[in-house]
């Protein structure tokens, strides 16, 4: 049923934006704030479209539906009435959802495709319900806080930050291409709820690590000499590497490069790595050793197969054969990450960043974050061998907890 003046003129504001529609299209978009926007909604070359036309009441009911009427003459005519239709880029329309699927068209091809995926899949579940229909510079602080409290209120914390992130780009993106004017995201900084604190996995002290070294090289579990000699190995190799569990876990022949020479690299896809993009690390001698030992023990495609053709390990093989080493609650073996990272940084002769890039962890700051997997790899070359070295001289019984050699 057609809007009548009285109707426009005294509906009352609600705490979320709904809209009155007229016919042929038109509505008024009433925004918790009180504002009311015309609003023309069509379709051209079958793409949905919609043209602002302006703000009551400067723009009336009668005003309104003559702007609809003027915009219906031009698709008759075969025009799209909105005065961006010259820009194919404007042309789709400047509501969020809208700039947003541009932004992250543009940048995709950019990203791993399963990253991209998951950036796109946040987006579509958690902003566009929420905002994606209102027009990007009618989008305020408080109404992109209310989109992240809700994911807030679930608990994902880490999720939101990514979220308020996502939803910068895109206005640094509409504001690029001249479609917005500032980027209100900007303005929740302290806003959001901090995240808890981290929880480390559990690991030994420095001056244990002889006897969990030990532990290690001598492992003799329930699960048969075959299967201890994987775990075994798999361990050592994950020790020696500062590798997450998957990393090694599955771990493939064609990873590795260069085994029998001097310089022998194990090249992470970038699908495999928990930062979606590549990572190289370069070999102690004692990890090509161990691999050259293992290519000759099966010819599976897995470094660390496990007990059925064609699989890898278990995901619990390594920290069930801590816990038989009497390590519950001691040591996991993603703790061999946070070992290594102590070890190097109280060595105090290795740099920061040959540490941080050697863990394959992100980087926030943009500028520094801009990562090639042959960064530092002469560095982290050196430092990895001297963590090796260590391994087998605490292994042995040496009081060697702490020593590094100088750079």
């Amino acid at each position: 049923m057609p809007l009548k003046e009285l109707q426009v003129r005294y509906t009352d504001r609600r705490s979320k934006p709904f809209k009155l529609f007229d016919g042929g299209g038109l509505y008024l978009l009433v925004k918790p704030n009180g504002s009311k926007l015309w609003r023309l909604k069509y379709r051209v070359k079958g793409r949905e479209n919609t043209l602002a036309l302006g703000q009551y009441p400067a723009v009336s009911l009668a005003a309104a539906r003559s702007k609809r009427n003027s915009a219906k003459v031009e698709l008759d005519r075969g025009n799209d009435p909105s005065p961006n239709a010259a820009d194919p880029l404007i042309a789709v329309g400047q509501t969020f959802t809208e700039i947003a699927r541009l932004w992250h068209l543009n940048r995709e091809a950019g990203l791993c495709p399963a990253h991209a995926q998951r950036v796109w899949r946040r987006m579509e579940r958690d902003v566009l319900p929420v905002i994606g229909e209102q027009f990007i510079g009618d989008i305020t602080a408080p109404i992109i806080l209310g989109a992240i409290r809700q994911v807030e209120a679930r608990g994902a914390l880490d999720i939101s930050r990514r979220l308020k992130q996502g939803i910068g780009q895109v206005f640094r993106f509409a504001i690029a291409n001249g479609w917005a004017k500032d980027d209100p995201s900007v303005h929740l900084l302290g806003a959001l709820k901090p995240k808890p604190r981290v929880r480390h996995m559990p690991r030994v002290a420095l001056r244990e690590m002889p006897a969990l070294f030990r532990a290690i090289r001598d492992y003799d579990g329930e699960d048969g000499p075959y299967r201890r000699e994987v775990t075994r190995d798999a361990l050592t190799f994950t020790l020696l590497t500062w590798a997450r569990t998957s990393e090694s876990r599955f771990a493939t022949w064609n990873e590795f490069e260069g085994l029998a020479g001097d310089q022998p690299l194990w090249r992470v896809p970038a699908e495999r790595m928990k930062m979606h993009r590549e990572h190289i690390v370069p070999l102690p001698r004692q990890a090509a050793e161990l691999l050259r030992r293992r290519r000759f023990a099966s010819d599976e495609p897995f470094v660390f197969p496990g007990e059925k053709a064609g699989q890898t390990i278990s995901a619990n093989t390594m920290i069930f054969a801590c816990y038989r080493m009497g390590y519950r609650s001691k040591q996991t073996v993603h703790g061999f990450r946070g070992l290594a990272s102590t070890w190097a940084n109280e060595a105090q002769c290795y740099h920061a960043d040959w540490i941080e890039t050697a863990l394959a962890h992100a980087d926030e700051n943009e500028v520094r974050g801009a990562y090639n997997s042959a960064q530092y790899l002469g560095s982290r070359r050196h430092m990895l061998q001297d963590w090796a070295d260590l391994v087998d001289s605490a292994s042995e019984g040496h009081n060697v907890v702490g020593a590094a050699s100088p750079i």
